[in-house]
């Protein structure tokens, strides 16, 4: 696979790397409402947990804290190297808990196998082509025992933002964040191209830095977020030897409809 392509399965953060040194201070993301969803299906899982796209260790931190065993893959070494510095900062018991490792989520092999298997934060966006998509579930069957849960967290797809113009202009998403070294952040976002046919957008998140000295910089994060619907999702997995249990509409455990935030599909290796 070309390095083009494996930056895409990692959302380009290692092309971008200020991706990494600004993830955790993102307020979207620090504040975001999963882990007490993902905590619960630790607790009630009864065995080791697999996270793909496990990133800087906001989820499988709190997981290892709470005592369950997590082990985490991802493809960025620039966030890998975040999670690894974070992890040794924990006490020894967390980090007892949890093993981090640099792999490709279409092409992995840990040697054993697990009781839950998670793909939070819409990690699964990044695969845009259906045999990636499949490869992907493939080694997600192969790594859980038989009757493990694969829980699948995607956006709630909305038809408008695969044509509509409006979604081409930078909106606003968070500015004036402080920073601990004493610069300040902005955050906007866009669409820089639909692609309805092949069924993804070129995303944009542009980041607006001020320096305590005055000087600006505007960084941009690009990278392609497949939209993927619900009976599509569906098959995907009926396609790899999974059955589907539950399909959430947020982390409330909310029935999924039109209006619903998020899209989590709860599936069993059957």
């Amino acid at each position: 696979m070309n390095d083009a392509r494996l930056d895409d399965h990692c959302g380009g953060y290692d092309a971008r790397r200020f991706v990494a040194e600004f993830y955790d201070d993102i307020p979207m993301y620090a504040r975001r409402p999963d882990a007490p969803f993902y905590l619960d299906l630790a607790k009630k899982a009864s065995g080791p947990i697999l996270e793909l796209g496990c990133g800087t260790g906001r989820l499988l931190i709190a997981i290892a804290r709470a005592g369950f065993s997590i082990d985490g893959i991802d493809l960025s070494d620039s966030m890998l190297a975040r999670c690894e510095s974070k992890l040794r900062d924990e006490p020894p018991a967390v980090r007892e808990h949890a093993t981090i490792r640099k792999a490709d989520m279409t092409a992995f092999d840990l040697g054993k196998q697990y009781a839950l298997c998670i793909a939070p934060f819409r990690c699964f966006a990044h695969l845009i082509g259906v045999e990636e998509q499949l490869a992907c579930l493939a080694a997600v069957r192969r790594h859980l025992r038989p009757g493990g849960t694969f829980v699948l967290d995607l956006f709630n797809p909305d038809p408008a933002r695969m044509h509509d113009s409006a979604f081409t202009e930078e909106a606003v998403e968070f500015d004036g964040l402080n920073l601990s070294d004493g610069r300040v952040l902005a955050r906007s976002s866009r669409i820089a191209a639909f692609h309805p046919a092949a069924q993804y957008n070129d995303t944009e998140l542009i980041y607006h830095v001020t320096h305590p000295d005055g000087r600006t910089e505007r960084l941009v994060h690009s990278f392609p977020t497949r939209l993927l619907f619900r009976y599509e999702v569906e098959h995907l997995l009926a396609r790899q030897g999974f059955a589907i249990r539950e399909c959430f509409g947020d982390y409330d455990r909310s029935p999924y409809g039109d209006r619903s935030p998020e899209m989590i599909v709860v599936a069993e290796k059957s």
